[in-house]
């Protein structure tokens, strides 16, 4: 899925928190048959995005605990629980997921409660804590893990970057046929209601009309509606020269390759993606899939899966052992005013929803 070889792993120093954090689970799973370096290792199911395949983020949990960690990844939370519904219980045990789902599948009973003091959590950046997301009445079932940006992602080789600051330059003739649009209808209308002075959690069904219309006439700006993957191939290829919805996930990885391939959060602001990981209720091996957990959260787990060959973003956890690089191509030191100028995602009522959404395919189908 990367369009361009993964990053080098980063140095493995000293034994990381995270293994001391699993030691004991290792020993008690080989007093108990569990498994040694010289036996088979176990396995542990993961359902994943595609950033938790990279082999240098799950190696060195691997190995330090002589598991086989299979993940399978997928993409829009209705894809990952049909997975499961058509799964035998007990068959996955760790769950990715957007972070605005977490109630929903919580409520369902899929996800198992999780003891906070478990995590680092007064290391996580206090934006992204987020208990009325990751809890349910109290308890914890997911833990935040990364986060970023929906907004413009663009080649400024062929755009300046002044332009893209207001984002009614979407819009501009300039930009006819050379846009492509993130096919995600929540974090696209988001941004365009912005354009047109809507904040996003104050959308009604009254402003669909207006938004409807600026919506189609950045229909007509596009010549490709596509997912991710096929987004930042046409920017790579130099197909379009803007991503509508795009953001640092779209950029960073390609960043080596090409340092025009850039990210922006225009004046009106941006829309605040967040990915949480938790551990499934049916899973038969709790112990070790919350050890899982701690790794992917703990600082050497989160630089690793900030990085990911598949898409950069912003880790959760302040303290991520990423290098100074890294750390500039994430824009770390502007994070704090991002942060202040964008919006998590919009969590519209069913019918708001769904008008949203026949909206969203009325036009994009035009």
């Amino acid at each position: 899925m990367p369009l361009t070889p993964s990053h080098p792993s980063l140095g493995r120093g000293p034994a990381p928190r995270w293994a001391a954090l699993t030691a004991a689970l290792v020993l008690g799973l080989s007093a108990c048959g569990g498994g040694t370096a010289s036996e088979e290792p176990q396995t542990l199911n993961a359902l994943v995005w595609c950033d938790h395949t990279d082999p240098a983020l799950l190696a060195p949990f691997e190995e330090a605990n002589n598991v086989k960690v299979n993940v399978k990844d997928y993409e829009g939370t209705g894809v990952g629980l049909n997975i499961l519904e058509t799964s035998q219980p007990g068959d996955w045990d760790v769950f990715v997921v957007d972070s605005l789902d977490v109630p929903g599948v919580a409520a369902a009973g899929i996800l198992a409660p999780l003891d906070k003091a478990d995590f680092p959590w007064d290391d996580f950046f206090a934006e992204v804590q987020l208990p009325e997301i990751h809890e349910l009445d109290g308890t914890l079932y997911a833990v935040p893990e990364k986060f970023g940006y929906n907004t413009i992602a663009f080649n400024k080789a062929d755009v300046s970057v002044d332009s893209l600051r207001n984002l009614s330059y979407l819009w501009d003739p300039a930009l006819k046929g050379k846009i492509s649009i993130y096919d995600y209808y929540i974090p696209v209308m988001e941004l365009v209601a912005l354009e047109l002075g809507i904040i996003p959690q104050e959308l009604t069904a009254a402003d669909l009309p207006a938004l409807e219309q600026r919506l189609t006439e950045l229909r007509a700006q596009a010549i490709q509606v596509g997912d991710v993957v096929s987004s930042q191939t046409s920017l790579a290829t130099d197909e379009v020269d803007v991503i509508v919805g795009g953001g640092e996930f779209s950029t960073s990885v390609l960043n080596a390759e090409n340092p025009d391939l850039d990210w922006i959060l225009p004046e009106q602001g941006g829309i605040r993606w967040q990915q949480a990981i938790g551990v499934l209720a049916d899973s038969q091996k709790k112990d070790l899939a919350t050890a899982f957990v701690q790794y992917i959260t703990s600082p050497e787990g989160q630089a690793r899966l900030a990085t990911s060959s598949c898409y950069w973003g912003m880790p959760a956890n302040s303290q991520a052992t990423l290098t100074d690089e890294q750390k500039t191509i994430l824009r770390w030191d502007e994070q704090p005013a991002f942060i202040a100028n964008s919006y998590p995602y919009f969590i519209p009522d069913p019918e708001l929803d769904a008008a949203m959404l026949d909206v969203w395919t009325r036009v994009m189908a035009g």
